[in-house]
C-alpha cells in the first residue's frame, strides 16, 4: 500500500509538474489569464482563481475553446490537456 501511494504521488506530482509547463510556456495560458500557482496576472480572460473550474470543465474548456478562447485540441496532446487542467483546477480548489 505504501509503495502505491509513493508511485501515485510521483505521478501527480508529474502531472503537476507537466501541467505548469504547458500553462506557462507551450499554451502560454498566462497571457489571457490571472493565476497565482503560476505567478500570472492576464487581464484578457477569466480570473482562474476565482472560478475555481473542475479538471473535467477545463479539460473541454482548453480541448474546444469558449468564447474568444481558442481550442487546444490539436496544438496539446491529450496528456497535455489533462495535466494543464488538472494542474488548474488542484491549484484553485484547495
Amino acid at each position: 500500500l505504501f509503495i502505491l501511494f509513493l508511485s501515485n504521488s510521483a505521478c501527480t506530482d508529474d502531472k503537476i509538474t507537466l501541467g505548469l509547463e504547458v500553462y506557462n510556456n507551450k499554451a502560454q495560458c498566462g497571457m489571457c489569464h490571472t493565476l497565482q500557482a503560476a505567478g500570472s496576472a492576464g487581464q484578457i480572460g477569466p480570473d482562474l482563481d476565482q472560478l475555481k473550474l473542475l479538471t473535467p470543465q477545463i479539460i473541454a474548456v482548453v480541448t474546444n475553446g469558449i468564447g474568444v478562447m481558442p481550442p487546444f485540441e490539436g496544438v496539446l496532446s491529450s496528456e497535455e490537456i489533462e495535466a494543464v487542467s488538472y494542474f488548474v483546477s488542484t491549484s484553485t480548489n484547495q
